[in-house]
């Protein structure tokens, strides 16, 4: 299939620049079966969606405010020069791939003083990616990014606003916990913790798994056939508890509902065998028509951008032309589309 098979029209207005408020007011698109039927909905109404016995599935990283500025020294008779990075992905304790702005301005060696005393050192590098050796290491790292950096808002929020104090929580979704994400599993930022409590009460199950999302998230699609797209890694984990929970609630007969297409990659990267078991590692698993799930009975996302990975990975659940329908749909009764925006709940078999 071409990547261009994957394209579709999305008025730039549709582009949700804040969340929802409450966050589980936002609208939900439910798509049910391999037809499609197509019913309008808000995230509150999910108690009403699902069933006793289903088990949700959340992924619990948390985002460090991984967008920093500092400074590389002036050489020579030069001035200093100011320097945009946003990390990518860990590399060790102290150390970070990351893009930065103004690359060309870096060689390997060069140091970026950032505030309240940290420091980065230039390591190997190639076109706007850097590797960063940091002058703090750990929790003493993370601790320090939290002082100097900013919430990495995606491009398409930063490219029309900064961001404030309000994004220090409204980019954090309510499961997280383990640091790690340059970026945020944004469909897990619509539940609060009344939402998830009525839920609970009503029977439906939840755990959690961690991918760390990192930059390659918003990496367009640069080939002409997706079969020639390489996929970004990132690390994930499923622990031995919840691979337990969610075969236990699947053998009573329970639907087993990611939240958001990590925790999906997730799951599906630890079933790679073809029965589900604890993983630890980095996932590169790109999903694509044709693929066949084998623990994701349904999926709750946001929207997608056109011609990218997770597109494909909805298409591949629900079926191209379903979701191109779908998404025909949601832009022409304005759903908000992407990281602040509404959400989907992909029902594959009704």
């Amino acid at each position: 299939m071409k990547v261009s098979d994957f394209d579709f029209e999305l008025p730039e207005e549709l582009i949700a620049l804040r969340p929802a408020v409450p966050r589980d007011s936002a609208r939900l698109l439910v798509v049910r079966g391999k037809e499609g039927r197509l019913e309008d909905r808000t995230v509150g109404e999910l108690l009403r969606l699902l069933r006793r016995g289903d088990i949700l599935v959340a992924n619990d990283t948390r985002v460090l405010k991984a967008a920093l500025l500092g400074k590389r020294a002036a050489r020579g008779d030069g001035a200093d020069v100011e320097i945009e990075v946003n990390l990518n992905a860990r590399l060790s304790p102290s150390s970070w791939s990351a893009f930065a702005r103004p690359g060309k301005r870096l060689r390997e060696g060069d140091t970026i003083a950032f505030t309240a005393g940290v420091e980065a050192r230039i390591g190997a590098r190639s076109e706007a990616e850097v590797q960063l050796s940091f002058n703090r290491s750990g929790a003493d790292l993370d601790a320090a990014i939290e002082s100097v950096g900013v919430m990495p808002l995606p491009p398409y929020i930063a490219s029309k606003r900064l961001p404030d104090a309000r994004d220090v929580s409204d980019y954090q979704t309510t499961f997280a916990r383990e640091t790690g994400s340059v970026a945020a599993p944004t469909a897990g930022l619509h539940f609060t913790p009344r939402l998830l409590e009525d839920l609970a009460e009503a029977g439906i199950e939840r755990t959690s798994v961690t991918l760390h999302v990192n930059a390659g998230t918003f990496l367009p699609v640069k080939s002409e056939h997706i079969q020639d797209h390489k996929m970004h890694a990132e690390h994930a984990e499923l622990s031995a508890p919840a691979a337990d929970a969610i075969l236990s609630a699947r053998a009573a007969g329970g639907r087993c509902i990611p939240i958001g297409t990590t925790a999906l990659r997730t799951l599906e990267t630890a079933a790679g065998s073809g029965q589900l078991k604890p993983f630890s590692g980095d996932t590169s698993i790109f999903i694509t028509p044709g693929y066949r799930f084998r623990i994701a009975d349904g999926l709750m996302t946001n929207f997608h951008l056109p011609r990218s990975t997770l597109f494909m990975l909805v298409s591949a659940m629900m079926g191209l032309d379903v979701m191109k329908r779908a998404y025909a749909h949601a832009v022409k009764e304005r759903y908000r589309f992407f990281s602040y925006g509404d959400a989907c709940l992909l029902l594959p078999n009704g």
